[in-house]
């Protein structure tokens, strides 16, 4: 069995019109008090993740362009940039929520699973 076989259910949930938001997760974490904070912790790690990448991108991409004016550089720092921002953001919210406890995967998958039989009606 594939990956993708294994995480269909998962990756198909947007089209199946499986929905859900923060509200959806403080009700996760009343219910599971193991995985919901995982899961809460994980999103904000995301988030900072995305600010590093955004950060990084903008100023490497931005000194590259300052320094050589030469665009297919500063566009390839730009990359370089968003992926070095991200991961150094990334590793940084994970130390900082202390994610590498936890097994972030595990969680998410719970959330997930939860998700979907609330939005079946059987919750």
């Amino acid at each position: 069995m594939g990956f993708l076989e294994h995480h269909k259910k998962f990756i198909d949930a947007t089209e199946k019109g499986i929905k859900w938001s923060n509200s959806d997760v403080q009700s996760f974490i009343s219910t599971d008090p193991i995985h919901g904070p995982v899961v809460e912790n994980a999103r904000k790690a995301a988030k900072v993740a995305v600010i590093g990448s955004a950060v990084g991108a903008l100023h490497l991409g931005g000194t590259a362009w300052r320094y050589s004016k030469s665009p297919h550089g500063a566009v390839l720092a730009l990359g370089l940039g968003a992926v070095v921002g991200y991961t150094v953001g990334k590793e940084a919210a994970s130390h900082y929520y202390q994610l590498y406890r936890a097994d972030t995967m595990a969680s998410q998958v719970k959330f997930l699973e939860w998700v979907a039989t609330k939005s079946e009606g059987r919750s």
